[in-house]
């Protein structure tokens, strides 16, 4: 058998437009607004995995703004050229939008990169609940022209992983499969997927 879920093709662009908001609309408006507006100059953005911070920095990679991911990951090297570029983008106007795993205060980083980080706007995305990540899959799975019994979404949510670019790869790879083999998408054509 062919191994889908090695080989998944990549996901569609990212955009705001199809950034499943959850409990974030607060941060998506604000990140509308940084885009369409010079209001605000800094954002940071942080939150666990999956709770679309990478997302957001692709969906932004496309204005004029410096992004800048993971910092929390950042040796002392990396954040001391990281300060200095917080401070070129000030002098000059530039925006900038990072990314990282927990609040400014809370990652051990440099005191004055720190700062930096709380310099603009400060947001901490909040992940899916299941009910969201199911609703999220079933517009994925509408949108692609799938016929879907909700028992695989279900399913999939119990038995795979449960952050939302995997298992909406599933769904895409499942829906391969369903055409290569041209049997409907059932619970057994997903186990013979993934075993």
């Amino acid at each position: 058998m062919d191994q889908l879920l090695l080989n998944i093709h990549p996901p569609a662009e990212k955009t705001l437009d199809n950034f499943v908001v959850g409990d974030n609309q607060e941060c998506v408006e604000a990140l509308n607004n940084f885009i369409n507006s010079d209001n605000n100059q800094f954002i940071y953005l942080w939150g666990e995995s999956g709770s679309g911070k990478s997302h957001l920095s692709e969906a932004l990679s496309s204005q004029k703004i410096t992004i800048i991911e993971d910092v929390d990951t950042f040796n002392e090297e990396l954040q001391i050229e990281t300060f200095y570029l917080f401070n070129q983008h000030k002098a000059v106007g530039e925006k900038m939008l990072l990314t990282g795993s927990n609040a400014p205060a809370h990652m051990g980083l440099r005191e004055d990169l720190s700062s930096r980080l709380s310099w603009g706007l400060v947001y901490q995305l909040k992940i899916l609940t299941d009910t969201e990540k199911l609703l999220a899959l079933e517009h994925h799975a509408n949108e692609k022209g799938m016929s879907l019994n909700l028992n695989v979404l279900a399913y999939c949510m119990k038995h795979l992983k449960r952050d939302l670019p995997s298992l909406i790869s599933t769904l895409d790879a499942l829906d391969e499969w369903s055409l290569k083999t041209k049997k409907p998408i059932t619970i057994p054509l997903l186990k013979q997927l993934i075993d």
